[in-house]
């Protein structure tokens, strides 16, 4: 007789544990990219990457860091859904995403930028993915209250037509630039003590991912083998229609592709998707392949799987220490060693920015295991937030 609930015990806890260790797996290709902004300073690309500059090697870890922020906003809305669930429904869900996302737009301009910088005083605050998850996490907690249907529309109308956007523009110092700045036009805004912002990740298409996160939610309440059909589902009909854009090459990105004079450089072009907003393409392609690997993870192997989870149980926690790790390394190195490409110090290729990465992951991992454990055993409220 307890065998049906405990069966559904053990399917809720691989449901859970499969999102906790997608954020894992993205969390990692984040750390190598990181890594590469750290210790690649010589070799940096540019946005979209120079094909005529940029190795294969580089590229295609470049490429893999695309994953982290489409699949994190993604299941930020997927989490709202659950935690909702247990906390009394959209209503619930709606104070705990304006809570946590005020919370993550403050850390961003404080430690987050303190950790990049290592400056009291930047010349420049740079707005990046936590501010751009946070800032997502206020607007969904207004648009949770939509009837699920209209939820799912204004998240496609939002991700699939955000780039007939691209053509409008507003100037510096024309009302409305700096509400441009922040929602679709990267650029930069004038601060009243001298400084400025930098709105590296226009916040108006990760608003319509999370949006779609928090609409597939219900799915996560289903038998999981219904559950992994529908994302892959999803998955192919989101490359269907990447298919069909990319041959168009007319929409879908604002970067056409090219023909390149190897095969191997054709496909770099045709993958070569924006990120800064980041495009229809690129959210159909990065999406796409984390449903397949959310799908996936639901039956990888227990070892694997407590793996990831270990990076992917606070990443809040493991996304702060990385770049503070990252950075006191590099400062460390350029000490002892002095700088050896220019002016900086940097790794010689990209195989030993992997190896790198690799060593960092271990003390990471552990302290990230260490707090997601003292996390869950706390009573504490403000915890959750965390």
């Amino acid at each position: 007789m307890l065998s049906t609930p405990v069966s559904s015990l053990a399917a809720a806890s691989r449901r859970i544990a499969a999102i906790d260790a997608l954020r894992g797996f993205v969390m990692l290709l984040m750390l190598v990219d990181h890594t590469r902004e750290a210790f690649f300073i010589h070799a940096q690309v540019s946005d979209p990457m120079d094909l005529s500059t940029t190795s294969p090697a580089l590229f295609f870890t470049r490429l893999s860091a695309h994953l982290c922020a489409p699949v994190f906003v993604a299941l930020t809305g997927v989490s709202a859904w659950l935690y909702g669930q247990k906390a009394g429904g959209a209503g619930a869900a709606a104070d705990f995403l304006f809570k946590r996302g005020l919370f993550l737009v403050v850390l961003e301009v404080t430690l987050v930028n303190f950790g990049w910088t290592f400056s009291l005083t930047p010349q420049i605050i740079y707005l990046q993915v936590i501010w751009a998850i946070g800032l997502s996490m206020i607007a969904l907690a207004v648009l949770v209250r939509l009837p699920r249907p209209a939820l799912i529309a204004v998240g496609l109308v939002i991700v699939l037509g955000h780039n007939l956007l691209d053509p409008v523009t507003i100037p510096k110092g024309a009302p409305g630039h700096a509400l441009w700045a922040i929602l679709h036009d990267r650029g930069f805004i004038d601060l009243p003590w001298g400084g400025r912002a930098r709105t590296s990740y226009p916040i108006l298409p990760w608003i319509g991912v999370a949006a779609l996160g928090y609409a597939i939610g219900p799915w996560f309440r289903m038998e999981a083998q219904a559950r992994r059909w529908r994302l892959l589902v999803l998955a192919a009909a989101s490359l269907a229609l990447l298919a069909v854009l990319r041959a168009i090459n007319l929409y879908g990105d604002p970067t056409p592709w090219t023909q390149g004079a190897t095969p191997l450089l054709t496909v770099m072009s045709v993958l070569n998707v924006t990120k800064y907003p980041p495009s229809a393409d690129f959210l159909l392609l990065t999406l796409s392949v984390g449903a397949i690997l959310l799908a996936a993870l639901e039956r990888a192997p227990d070892r694997l799987t407590a793996v990831l989870v270990a990076f992917g149980g606070a990443p809040l926690f493991f996304y702060l220490i990385h770049i503070y790790a990252l950075n006191l390394l590099n400062l460390a190195a350029l000490t002892v060693f002095g700088p050896n490409q220019g002016a900086v110090f940097s790794l010689p290729n990209v195989a030993s920015l992997w190896l790198l990465a690799a060593l960092v992951a271990i003390p990471c991992g552990l302290a990230t295991r260490w707090f997601g454990d003292l996390k869950r055993r706390s009573g504490q409220a403000w915890m959750k937030y965390l």
